[in-house]
């Protein structure tokens, strides 16, 4: 595994953040022309691992992210799981700044401990104040053109969703601000 993270051992924070900017200058002109949404997902650890670097885990990478190529298309997942790991994220405020931009939402939950570890806490149970995350989103989606895509994800039953009869995603509905 060591020879294989190597690969990567000159590929610093600013290296991958200019790879990640000329790829999205390269496919947001075409993803436009045909009317798709991209939604980059927060990195899930917000943290270094294994000595790679990560660069979408805070406001200020979601800032660079979304001005560094400007295109309609360019946009956010919206996970208040992995951006609310982080104990500097303000996600309200984040949603506020940047709605406009959220793509697709991802709703899900953490508990951080002293250490910065994280742990899968149930939806209104974790560091993430859901209530108002819920509130700034919808009033976004008032504003949207078409109705947000959202999911409540993954929680304490990852393995035993398998089988489940349940909607894996849905809307919020932007005249009622409704899931439907």
């Amino acid at each position: 595994m060591q020879e294989k993270l190597d690969m990567y051992k000159d590929i610093n924070r600013d290296k991958l953040r200019e790879n990640l900017r000329y790829f999205l200058e390269q496919i947001c002109p075409v993803a436009d022309e045909l009317g798709i949404q991209l939604a980059i997902h927060p990195d899930d650890p917000p943290f270094d691992i294994l000595g790679l670097p990560r660069i979408v885990s805070t406001a200020d990478d979601l800032r660079f992210i979304l001005s560094s190529v400007k295109n309609k298309s360019n946009g956010l997942c919206f996970c208040t799981g992995s951006l609310g790991a982080n104990p500097t994220n303000d996600l309200p405020a984040m949603i506020r700044e940047m709605g406009d931009r959220i793509h697709f939402v991802h709703l899900r939950n953490t508990r951080r401990d002293a250490d910065g570890n994280f742990f899968e806490a149930d939806h209104l149970d974790g560091d993430t104040d859901m209530y108002s995350v819920m509130k700034e989103l919808l009033l976004v989606q008032q504003n949207a053109p078409a109705p947000i895509p959202f999911r409540p994800d993954h929680g304490h039953q990852m393995i035993d969703d398998i089988g489940k009869k349940n909607k894996p995603w849905l809307f919020l509905h932007r005249s009622s601000s409704r899931p439907c």
